[in-house]
């Protein structure tokens, strides 16, 4: 399957979801917006939201500072 995720494509194994994606990304347990294909995915339909061959993700995470 083949995504974009922020820009560079990637070729990964056939995943279900975006919360799959996400586990696989390692960003599972990790406060982030995504976006797919332009429309911002509420965090509680990662679970249910399909990722598609040629998808297109923006995927941000917050870091703390000081």
């Amino acid at each position: 399957m083949n995504i974009t995720i922020n820009g560079n494509d990637h070729t990964i194994e056939q995943i279900g979801t975006i919360e799959d994606m996400l586990t696989q990304l390692g960003l599972g347990e990790k406060l982030v917006i995504v976006e797919q294909n332009r429309q911002i995915i509420d965090r509680g339909a990662y679970d249910q939201t399909v990722v598609r061959n040629n998808d297109i993700f923006e995927i941000v995470h917050f870091v703390g500072g000081g």
